[in-house]
């Protein structure tokens, strides 16, 4: 799947994922007041304008963009509807040939982690009966409690193409609180370590494209942390967030991709999903016209992220 990943992003000339973690704010009135309407004050209500708003946004701009990103946390705290808008979503998305990766970031052990791993990305079996229940692409993980809560997902990479997204130095404020921390008298820090340990990890999966299918979550708003890492994971894909409304500029994604501009998807997910409530786009683009201003968006992320990558 990370040769698939890479390939998009070639065809696409666009490393840009968009996230698709939707709020009941950011979809627009007329959308809100059908489902209202229909279904009453009901989390229904929300996780239906979620879909048809992701369907909307996805229609604009599956053509120029590898790669969604739903955030689950958006979908998982209105229920069982939620997450049949999340599995939709997904669903949909991959219609449209887009490389889907849930935004998941679990961490646990043992059969725990393998039952998160079967019903994310691999096959949940029924008495002989095999399903496929979310069918992401690629998913996020935090690796903290250690190689036995990372190794029951590998299965499932090899044996049905998907990949992982690692969390090592995130884009939040408060993240050197941990991941700064100096781990070793040499003053190696924790998410140096951590990079270290992922690189290890993903050397046995690597594709033919040179990248292995175990990559990395690096936050774009630590600029020289993610210089670091990449001479620590040469052959480690980052998914890079915190770009745009974290604060994060394309300047500060310069250490993150290789010599040839690959290496690295970056998300955004409001700057995009929302750009219609942007007073750069609201001269150009009304609110029923919200995808549309998705796409130019998504157009000038690429063509800020093309001149510095």
């Amino acid at each position: 799947m990370i040769d698939t990943l890479i390939q998009k992003i070639i065809e696409t000339e666009n490393p840009t994922v968009v996230g698709l973690d939707p709020r009941f704010n950011f979809i627009p009135k007329h959308i809100r007041d059908i489902m209202l309407e229909t279904y009453g004050n009901t989390p229904e209500a929300v996780a239906k304008s979620y879909l048809a708003f992701n369907k909307a946004i996805i229609d604009e701009v599956y053509d120029i963009i590898p790669a969604v990103k739903p955030q689950v946390a958006m979908y998982e705290q209105l229920g069982a509807v939620g997450m049949a808008s999340y599995i939709e979503t997904i669903a949909y998305a991959k219609e449209k040939g887009l490389v889907v990766v849930g935004d998941i970031k679990r961490s646990d052990i043992a059969s725990t982690a393998a039952s998160y791993s079967d019903g994310h990305i691999g096959r949940v079996n029924v008495e002989g009966s095999i399903h496929e229940i979310y069918k992401e692409d690629f998913i996020t993980l935090s690796p903290y409690l250690g190689y036995d809560s990372i190794e029951p997902y590998m299965d499932n990479c090899e044996k049905y193409d998907k990949g992982l997204f690692i969390l090592v130095k995130t884009s939040n404020p408060n993240s050197g609180e941990v991941q700064d921390i100096l781990v070793t008298k040499e003053g190696i820090a924790l998410y140096e370590y951590m990079g270290s340990l992922v690189k290890k990890w993903g050397d046995a999966f690597m594709g033919t494209r040179g990248y292995s299918r175990i990559g990395a979550v690096v936050g774009a708003t630590h600029k020289e942390q993610g210089i670091k890492l990449r001479s620590i994971m040469p052959k480690t894909f980052f998914l890079v967030p915190g770009y745009g409304a974290q604060g994060a500029t394309a300047e500060d994604l310069n250490g993150c991709f290789n010599a040839v501009g690959l290496g690295a998807i970056v998300n955004s997910s409001r700057g995009i999903i929302a750009a219609y409530q942007k007073p750069i786009y609201q001269k150009d683009f009304s609110e029923m016209d919200f995808a549309k201003a998705s796409r130019q968006a998504v157009l000038d992320m690429k063509h800020v992220l093309n001149r510095v990558r």
